[in-house]
């Protein structure tokens, strides 16, 4: 049974995906209109991601949202959606300092968030946290690459695994699913070195900015769309938008402003 003929997306349906050689869709999700819009689309995974941090909250960069600040959206995200598996980042600061810190972190995801599993970024590193989480009955999607978490360390906005850089990618990958990863995200790494870690791994990839051969594509949907990319915002390379909807919420907007200020709303068609 293909993707699009499942009613509820698990993670056995993305493993059988890769098997068949079948693509799925990812986007981000913070809130519920959003979600609802992307189940009813057909959007395989929905990512509560901490990319929250400079889609929602105004920072520049991931680093300063919290995990008290993710699991309301994250509840908001799963009591809207019936098909998609939602996944939802560990924040900076919530699993960094050991195994069991990682557990905590991740149990408070399913119990507060609802969500379906969680994801965390690093590398080979991290295999034993992985590994901890899911002995403890939690899902976990990896991420390598270039990870934001650690963007000081990367200095800054780098593309990973150029060059002989890509066997550590490969052995990172290879780690990480030993350790229990249920999928590997790769984010701004060139498309050779993604399809050869996708070749080196069993469980399914996921690209943002690492080329067409991933089972899976994510982007943050306000990318995606055209929401975001107004005066002073930078938008990816990797980035495709499908949509500009940052215009059309600001003539909207400002149609809107000109009847209120011309008198002409509400007019008795909105009115008792």
């Amino acid at each position: 049974m293909s993707l699009s003929e499942r009613e509820r997306i698990r993670i056995a349906d993305l493993a059988s995906a890769k098997q068949r050689g079948e693509r799925f869709a990812m986007l981000t999700a913070y809130e519920q209109y959003a979600a609802q819009i992307f189940d009813e689309a057909g959007i395989d995974v929905l990512l509560v991601g901490d990319s929250a941090a400079n889609n929602v909250y105004g920072h520049d960069n991931s680093l300063p949202v919290t995990l008290d600040e993710l699991l309301p959206l994250s509840r908001a995200v799963v009591k809207s959606v019936r098909r998609p598996l939602v996944v939802v980042d560990l924040p900076f600061g919530s699993y960094e300092a050991s195994p069991a810190m990682a557990v905590q972190s991740s149990v408070r995801v399913l119990k507060e968030g609802l969500a379906h599993a969680v994801k965390i970024e690093g590398g080979a590193y991290y295999a034993d946290h992985v590994h901890a989480v899911v002995n403890a009955g939690i899902p976990v999607m990896a991420h390598i690459g270039f990870t934001p978490q650690s963007e000081h360390v990367l200095s800054g906005y780098r593309v990973q695994g150029r060059g002989e850089d890509a066997t550590r990618l490969i052995e990172d990958a290879k780690a990480l699913e030993e350790g229990g990863a249920f999928c590997v995200l790769m984010e701004m790494v060139p498309a050779e070195t993604a399809a050869a870690v996708d070749a080196a791994v069993k469980v399914p990839t996921i690209g943002i900015g690492a080329g067409p051969s991933t089972t899976g594509q994510v982007l943050v949907w306000q990318d995606m769309a055209g929401l975001r990319g107004g005066q002073g915002q930078h938008v990816a390379k990797f980035v495709k938008q499908y949509a500009d909807l940052r215009n059309e919420l600001l003539n909207a907007a400002r149609l809107f402003g000109e009847d209120v200020r011309k008198g002409t709303f509400p007019s008795a068609e909105q009115s008792f």
